[in-house]
């Protein structure tokens, strides 16, 4: 099956009063990928959710997901829409009034399923909602979200507040929700919970996106080196490390280099502006 164009944004600014934040944004985002929304602390990952989701607006520019223009806040798209967001509270209230109250907002939810991810994440429906842990209350909005069924999921750090062993959870059971109809984008700053699932990677830096690939793009021409002395002359990348040094190479040229791990290619890409 073909992958489609979820969304795309053409020309995109927004600002925070006199704070901007994007200027000319573009992106294009297709269909059967999970995304990995990545950048540092006030690159504007959030943001972007938001106004994927049609919580916020764009000041300029143009936006369509799923074909319709979020910022209209149609009953149709935000029925196809699952948004987790970072900060969030759950009411006073049992799961079977949660989902009754909730669950008709999205066609194709799935209670079956949601059933069957809560026993694998090990939670008790019988508990009040208010009354669980963070990683419980993460846990259960996570079932939720992947029970709607929904064609696009946004997850704003979804792996915080889990123990390591949910965090592997997580990581299959968001592998199996998968679909070539859907798409996910997970932002987080935990790259090492979601190396092997995410990919593409969307890299965000100075209010552009500065990579929008897949990893094989770049793994498959360079290979990290590990040297105990600087290297001479000019390099791809260098950098300093307890004992030695760190340095890019085209694979060509150290096939016994190794290969570039998540947190590395971030760190590269943006110190190099998105090229190398």
């Amino acid at each position: 099956m073909e992958s489609t164009v979820v969304a795309q944004g053409q020309g995109i600014s927004f600002a925070y009063k006199s704070r901007p934040l994007f200027s000319d944004l573009g992106f294009t985002l297709e269909s059967g990928n999970i995304y990995g929304l990545l950048g540092k602390n006030g690159a504007g990952k959030s943001t972007l959710l938001k106004i994927l989701s049609g919580q916020l607006f764009a000041r300029s520019g143009s936006l369509k997901v799923l074909g319709s223009d979020p910022s209209k806040r149609e009953a149709k798209l935000l029925g196809e829409i699952f948004y987790l967001n970072e900060e969030f509270s759950l009411p006073r209230m049992h799961s079977h009034h949660y989902c009754a109250m909730l669950a008709p907002f999205y066609r194709r939810f799935d209670q079956r399923a949601f059933v069957s991810y809560a026993k694998e994440f090990e939670l008790d429906l019988s508990q009040r909602l208010d009354q669980m842990s963070l990683g419980q209350k993460k846990k259960y909005l996570l079932c939720f979200g992947l029970a709607s069924n929904t064609r696009l999921v946004i997850m704003d750090e979804p792996t915080n507040g889990l123990d390591i062993p949910s965090k592997r959870q997580f990581r299959q059971i968001v592998a199996r929700a998968m679909s070539e109809e859907r798409t996910f984008i997970i932002s987080t700053h935990q790259v090492r919970d979601m190396e092997g699932l995410i990919d593409p990677i969307i890299i965000l830096e100075q209010g552009q996106v500065i990579f929008n690939d897949r990893l094989d793009t770049v793994g498959d021409r360079y290979v990290i080196e590990r040297t105990s002395a600087e290297p001479e002359g000019e390099v791809l990348y260098k950098e300093r490390l307890l004992g030695g040094w760190m340095v890019l190479k085209e694979r060509s040229a150290a096939p016994g280099g190794q290969n570039l791990d998540l947190e590395t290619l971030f760190n590269i890409l943006v110190a190099k502006g998105g090229r190398i």
